[in-house]
């Protein structure tokens, strides 16, 4: 199973086939996958479009229900976790897309997020069509080894990572978003955080290490974590 080439193929997809999915393998790879933090409890449901309210003008025919309990960091561990899950499922034939204009018909207070899938014929794309900041921009050195968080997918494509080099691996910083802005992005920046760590990890799968240390914000982002790979 090849994850790592699926970075660089990997669009949100928003066009999908009314087809019927086996669910035992995204089932299996679930119960398998790494989190960024072993301690924080999350689920997740597998519904049908009846069973979500949507503000999309789109619609699949699945959507992944995740849970979590409220605990630090547990945005960022939801997006580290399922989008392994996203790669995974485009392994497989199966496309997806974050959604967080998207809530339950039935209430529960652990629901983060959705995200739709299906099977689709529109589901990746030339590396060359990627929208995204230079390297410069996401990082203080351009590291190439960097590329997989450059292509992360996040919230209307806010790319909201900073990685500065702290000699054994990088600090790893999300940015302080302007008071409009964090309206809107408030919750769901840092799950774009946790999904471009995601990307590291898939492609450092042997090397990556994360923690937290004692380290200070820098003008305009703060700190988020420390990566080694």
């Amino acid at each position: 199973m090849d994850l790592k080439n699926q970075i660089y193929l990997r669009k949100s997809c928003r066009v999908y086939l009314d087809d019927e999915i086996d669910m035992n393998p995204i089932i299996d790879f679930i119960s398998t996958v790494k989190p960024l933090n072993n301690e924080i409890e999350y689920h997740y449901e597998i519904l049908t479009v009846n069973e979500v309210n949507l503000k999309t003008r789109w619609k699949a025919p699945y959507y992944l229900a995740i849970f979590s309990e409220k605990k630090d960091n547990y945005l960022e561990n939801v997006g580290f976790v399922f989008q392994q899950v996203s790669l995974f499922m485009q392994s497989i034939g199966i496309g997806s897309c974050w959604v967080g204009l998207g809530s339950l018909k039935v209430k529960n207070p652990e629901f983060v997020i959705l995200i739709a899938f299906g099977k689709s014929d529109k589901m990746t794309r030339d590396i060359s069509e990627f929208k995204r900041k230079p390297l410069s921009e996401i990082s203080d050195s351009s590291d190439e080894r960097l590329k997989p968080a450059q292509l992360a997918p996040s919230a209307v494509n806010s790319q909201p990572w900073y990685f500065k080099s702290n000699g054994e691996g990088f600090d790893v910083f999300q940015i302080k978003q302007n008071i409009i802005k964090r309206q809107f992005l408030k919750k769901w920046n840092p799950i774009d955080v946790g999904i471009a760590l995601a990307h590291m990890y898939v492609a450092n799968e042997n090397s990556f290490k994360f923690e937290i240390n004692d380290v200070d914000d820098i003008k305009g982002y703060k700190y988020c974590g420390s990566l080694k790979i």
